[in-house]
């Protein structure tokens, strides 16, 4: 096959698509390395779950060896699924402008997109080739071929239009784009004869059926749709010989009554198209009820479990008019969150910054305008991309292209010890608590949390022996209490045990701190000021660890962590049972990774 004429591919760049979800990066590098040398390739994955998208890149160094591997490896299995290549073409003009591409219909259900492709190569090179799939992988029973010019698509479209492939005549036609089959079909709308008829009830009579339309012209055919005991299903259809008969049929019937029931009475429509019609209007009718609402429904969560609709209405009322208040619930239960909504803008924007951050019962609410599902992960989305670049560039890592998954670090992974740096957590806006340690390219493992507020204070070099391990620990029920000796610092040994200092916890400074003090602050401030209190009391145990251990207990809910920090005893378990974690990962790794300065 030649590389096509009139289109530039440089670099040699292979577009894969009809990817199975496992596929990898290191799959594809597999793959294709055989058909030379491959500069660089990538597997596209949603930004947010990290899942494959069913497609990806591969770039070759020389144009010729992207050319031996799309002659080769099309339509090659990789896990068991076969893989479509074609050229990547980086110019969006060429696919849109429809230009040698060809749809073709009514296929049988066994021909596949290699069979399509083997059937139309003879007409000349083809850039594309794909046969629809529905949600099972079966074929829809048609596809598209899009050829390098047209002479070639007018050649296919000339010899197998009309043709039998296995047994059925298929349609071969130039591709329509969407928006002009809309526009040819609304005009085809208002020349329709056949029409759609329901509501009439079950004794309606063929006969009958015939002679209430016939008066507006002549009626080619008329049915009755029955069940299978000969009653009526309730709906029917009428076929005029002209279009003008069609359209005064329905403006003068549809919605008169007829034996007690009112008529519909419509043009009849396609299955696909009535599905289309309807999720336009749908989509409309929602945002135009998003629009009425915006700026005066509100978002509510973390709500106390004693709330039903009654109290949210109650709680929010001295602000302004409430029109509708609702707590989510599920199985009879509250599900944490619920919404409020207001008459007018000023009164939600009121309650927001009065309520914000409130204490009410034993939560601090959060209270934000309520925004549509889309909306709301798109801003997410987006929220999270910029932080973890944010991140990135903070903490200059720079990572071989080989790096193993489990070295990359916390903020690509979204450990647990360190959601507070999670853009998902509608109350932190920016992070506050210190971020994942950076791993170099040699393999080792900088402390960046020494320069935190809450580094602690000697610096001992600890040998980690599992990074994924270390960064992913969480808490265990059950209190497993370290091996300690009286009267001995915290040390780090070979054997890697951590041992606390023998003092008491104490009252972790004199920052005054209840529910009250931390209901007063702003909901992006309360971590930061249940951190600088938790550190001061952990650092006179374990001030090695103290960012560590403080990082992992500010996930336990703000009242809670008030509760604990109130009982001594309490605390002291909870700081133990952390210690055991990072202890036991260390432990039970077999070859690590140095910790540096």
């Amino acid at each position: 096959m030649n590389l096509p004429q009139g289109v530039m591919f440089p670099t040699g760049s292979l577009y894969v698509g009809d990817l199975h979800p496992d596929v990898t990066e290191a799959m594809l590098y597999e793959k294709f390395t055989s058909a030379g040398q491959v500069l660089s390739l990538r597997v596209c994955r949603d930004t947010r779950t990290k899942q494959s998208l069913g497609y990806g890149y591969v770039n070759f160094s020389q144009a010729q060896d992207a050319e031996r591997a799309l002659d080769t490896m099309n339509f090659d299995l990789l896990k068991g699924k076969p893989i479509r290549i074609m050229w990547c073409q980086r110019d969006p003009a060429l696919r849109k402008s429809g230009i040698g591409n060809v749809f073709i219909k009514n296929l049988d259900k066994n021909i596949d997109n290699k069979a399509m492709y083997d059937t139309f190569s003879a007409f000349g090179n083809i850039l594309s080739c794909k046969v629809a799939l529905d949600e099972t992988g079966y074929s829809k029973g048609y596809g598209f071929v899009h050829f390098e010019n047209e002479e070639a698509a007018n050649k296919a479209i000339e010899k197998v239009n009309g043709m039998l492939l296995n047994d059925k005549k298929v349609y071969v036609g130039k591709f329509i784009p969407r928006m002009e089959r809309e526009k040819e079909l609304g005009e085809k709308a208002k020349q329709f004869t056949n029409i759609y008829v329901k509501n009439f009830g079950p004794n309606m009579s063929d006969e009958k059926f015939y002679e209430l339309f016939t008066k507006f012209g002549k009626v080619t055919s008329s049915v009755v749709m029955r069940q299978i005991d000969g009653t009526s299903k309730g709906f029917g259809f009428v076929a005029f010989e002209d279009s003008k008969s069609a359209e005064r049929a329905v403006e003068e019937m549809n919605g008169k009554e007829v034996d007690g029931n009112i008529l519909y009475v419509g043009r009849a429509q396609k299955k696909t198209e009535r599905i289309n019609e309807l999720k336009k209007r749908y989509e409309q009718l929602r945002i135009e009820r998003y629009s009425r609402f915006q700026g005066v429904n509100l978002y509510v969560k973390n709500l106390d479990d004693t709330f039903d609709d009654e109290k949210l209405r109650k709680e929010f009322a001295p602000y302004g008019t409430i029109t509708s208040a609702k707590v989510m619930t599920e199985n009879g239960r509250s599900k944490g969150f619920g919404f409020v909504c207001y008459t007018s803008p000023e009164e939600a924007t009121k309650a927001v910054t009065e309520m914000n951050g409130r204490m009410v019962g034993s939560k601090p609410l959060y209270v934000a305008l309520a925004q549509r599902k889309e909306d709301r992960r798109a801003f997410l989305n987006s929220q999270y991309i910029q932080r973890a670049q944010a991140m990135r560039h903070q903490n200059t890592i720079n990572f071989p292209t080989t790096t193993p998954p489990f070295l990359i670090p916390a903020v690509a992974q979204g450990p647990r010890f360190f959601n507070h740096l999670n853009p998902l957590n509608h109350i932190r806006p920016t992070p506050r608590w210190p971020t994942p340690n950076a791993i170099r390219p040699n393999g080792t493992y900088s402390l960046s949390m020494l320069n935190s507020p809450y580094r602690a204070t000697s610096r001992s070099s600890i040998q980690v022996n599992n990074v994924r391990n270390s960064m992913h620990a969480r808490p265990i029920t059950g209190q497993q209490t370290p091996p300690s000796r009286p009267n001995s610092k915290y040390t780090s040994s070979t054997n890697n045990i951590l041992r606390p200092m023998n003092m008491s916890i104490g009252n972790g400074g004199d920052i005054p701190l209840n529910a009250n003090a931390l209901a007063g602050a702003a909901p992006q401030e309360q971590k930061q000021i249940l951190g600088e209190k938790l550190f001061r009391v952990v650092e006179k145990m374990y001030p090695d660890v103290a960012g560590k251990v403080t990082g992992m207990l500010l996930e336990i809910d703000n009242s809670e962590l008030l509760n604990m920090m109130d009982n001594q005893d309490t605390l002291r378990a909870k700081v133990e049972e952390a210690i055991a974690v990072l202890q036991a990962h260390k432990a039970s790794s077999k070859k690590g990774i140095v910790v540096q300065d």
